[in-house]
């Protein structure tokens, strides 16, 4: 599984657990970049938050059997953040998110927008 199909497959996981405003931005070609690609979505709730993380793991590991890398931010913090290296998913709380403006600071980024209900 190449890292673009993988990006997709975190989205996946995402808009099972009626994530909004998914984004994935593509860091390849981003100067000085950290990861490939970053995928992006905002949760009503810390209990959203962590459904949507167990639903990012579900889909990745009966994919390609890959856990993440680190996990970090779960259980009520308001954001959480699973690393499988060369894509990084971000889950966020509406404020948590526009506090962090993952977007602007990696504004360089090809940003693909992904339909949610």
């Amino acid at each position: 599984m190449n890292v673009e199909e993988l990006a997709h497959i975190v989205a996946k996981g995402m808009q099972e657990k009626k994530a909004q405003n998914i984004e994935i931005l593509d860091l390849r070609k981003v100067k000085n970049g950290v990861t490939d690609f970053f995928v992006i979505c905002t949760a009503s709730s810390d209990t959203q938050v962590d459904a949507i993380v167990d639903s990012i793991e579900k889909e990745v590991k009966d994919a390609n059997g890959e856990k993440p890398w680190a996990t970090e931010g779960t259980g009520s913090q308001g954001w959480a953040l699973l690393d499988y290296v060369n894509v990084v998913a971000h889950v966020f709380l509406p404020k948590k998110r526009e506090f962090y403006a993952l977007e602007e600071l990696w504004g360089d980024a090809k940003v693909f927008k992904l339909p949610t209900e």
